[in-house]
């Protein structure tokens, strides 16, 4: 697509077609492909293939360390009768959601109606939405993890306040280094600005840039993994649209740089790098000669476990997300299986701040019928020492002309949640209260009530269930449970566990104040400079 692609990326795509017209779940290139891990041993081990997973897989297979990457989900890349990959947000079907029976969409209702979402039939889709008590975690399910569903914002965090939540991580480095690297591995590109000022599918943003600068509030740009050349073809007619199809939080079919297509295809394309799909990693424990085994049940199509499986490795990298990497740690310290791990695991969980509101415009502030998916600019007040709050200005595709402003505020919440180990359940129960996220409501309230003031506007109330203005009741971003510094050493090494790495969201206290696979991704390629240069 464009020049941030290499020949291994060419040679990652192949195996990943093959093993999507195959029906494999087992994905790789060359004898390894060929189910060589007859011992289940493996130098490497990686649970999980979102952003931290697909980054130590890449510099793993670089380096020439034969490599396998546990995944949860399965591999999307093959059409289904109707041609697609994935189905469009307005009419979900079985690919949408992990397992369920009727889709949970962030938006509960429509003018209080029960029309959003849809009965589905159970199957691995590609969302999972997983509940604990005052909060539910929205979680990519597939090859490529996250970066399957989201929006592709990949925004730098502030270097400020990143500093005073990561103090251990010379900030220098940080941004002179890994985050440059991230974004060129990853495909960051930005819309362009004249573009955006004329096209239809971005006057929603427009709008609320305006509302903004009449409460003194500024905009700025977001840069995205969404190739935004092909985007303005899919807006000339000579691309199949993805973004202009309402395509967006159940998977894009095109245009998006997902990590199957970056980071997962380059680490493929090394010949060092399997991945094995619809396995469930579930329990850790160490060997006497300091190997660590891994017990992963493979499900198949219907959920039913088909087989448990016991693999080996020398090193153990997981991210398996701030939920799964928390929980399987947890697990292995509450069972007696890794007692030496730290008091730490299971803190400084945090769900970014997160709040999504939604504001009624006036009749003749038409939003625009026809809206992009991915969003490209976000109220900034990072600055206000007093309310600092970043808002995504977030798209609302119906096809209709609706007049209503949506927003994702990420604040800067200090409230943190912990994790427990339920012996009755073998889970990881996470501790949060709606009193916690009042928090973050009240920072939104505090800069949407100005914007609602300077433009004499009000909230809505019909679209997140129960007559709600705003919904802290789910995140998009969970962060923490095993903190950078604290349950880990200062790169991610986990203390009482030599050898084992957290590459994930779990290293990241709670809260960065923007959206965070950017900040996980450099976070990662830190981490595995570390592990590769002490054990190479």
């Amino acid at each position: 697509m464009t020049s941030y692609l290499t020949r291994r990326h060419f040679i990652g795509y192949g195996a990943l077609q093959a093993a999507a017209l195959l029906g494999l779940t087992r994905i790789g290139v060359g004898s390894r492909s060929a189910g060589d891990l007859a011992a289940d041993h493996t130098p490497a081990l990686v649970i999980g293939s979102g952003y931290g997973g697909a980054v130590a897989a890449l510099r793993l297979g670089e380096a020439g360390i034969p490599t396998t990457v546990l995944e949860m989900g399965a591999l999307w890349n093959r059409p289904g009768p109707d041609g697609r990959i994935f189905c469009p947000m307005t009419t979900p079907d079985h690919r949408s959601m992990w397992f369920r029976t009727r889709t949970e969409a962030p938006l509960a209702t429509f003018l209080w109606l029960d029309v959003v979402n849809k009965d589905i039939t159970p199957y691995p889709g590609v969302l999972d939405r997983v509940h604990h008590p005052a909060m539910s975690v929205y979680v990519g399910r597939g090859v490529g993890g996250g970066s399957l569903v989201n929006g592709g914002m990949a925004v730098t965090p502030d270097r400020g306040h990143l500093t005073r939540v990561l103090p251990s991580v010379d900030a220098d480095t940080l941004y002179g280094t890994y985050f440059p690297r991230a974004r060129r591995t990853l495909g960051v590109n930005t819309v362009d600005p004249g573009w955006f000022e004329t096209t239809e599918w971005y006057r929603y943003a427009r709008v609320s840039r305006a509302h903004a600068a009449r409460a003194g509030l500024a905009t700025t740009f977001v840069p995205n993994v969404y190739d935004f050349g092909h985007m303005r073809r899919e807006a000339d007619g000579t691309a199949e649209r993805s973004a202009l199809a309402g395509e967006v939080i159940y998977g894009n079919n095109h245009g998006k740089r997902s990590l199957d297509r970056t980071y997962l295809a380059a680490a493929l394309g090394t010949g060092n790098v399997t991945i094995e799909t619809l396995h469930r990693a579930r329990a850790v424990h160490p060997r006497p000669d300091g190997t660590y085994v891994v017990t992963a049940d493979r499900v198949d199509h219907t959920g039913r476990t088909v087989a448990t499986r016991e693999l080996s490795c020398r090193r153990l990298f997981l991210a398996a997300g701030s939920l799964g990497t928390t929980e399987l740690l947890l697990r292995a310290r509450e069972t007696g299986a890794l007692p030496g791990l730290s008091e730490h695991i299971g803190t400084g969980w945090g769900p970014n701040g997160n709040v999504m509101t939604a504001r009624a415009n006036h009749l003749w502030d038409t939003v625009g019928a026809h809206q992009s998916t991915i969003p490209v600019l976000g109220i900034d007040g990072r600055a206000d020492p007093g309310n600092p709050v970043f808002a995504e200005i977030a798209p609302l595709p119906t096809g209709l002309e609706h007049w209503i402003s949506l927003y994702l505020a990420i604040t800067r919440n200090p409230e943190r949640g912990t994790f427990t180990y339920d012996a009755a359940t073998d889970t990881a129960r996470l501790n949060w209260t709606r009193e916690q996220s009042q928090v973050s409501v009240a920072a939104a309230k505090r800069l949407f009530d100005r914007v609602n003031a300077a433009n004499g506007t009000v909230y809505r109330h019909d679209l997140f269930g129960g007559n709600r203005a705003f919904a802290d009741d789910f995140t998009y971003h969970p962060l923490g449970g095993c903190v950078l510094g604290r349950a880990t050493d200062d790169h991610g090494e986990v203390r009482g566990a030599p050898g084992v790495y957290v590459t994930d969201g779990a290293l990241v206290p709670g809260s960065i104040g923007v959206n965070p696979f950017l900040t996980i991704t450099a976070l990662a390629e830190r981490t595995m400079d570390r592990a590769l240069a002490d054990n190479p």
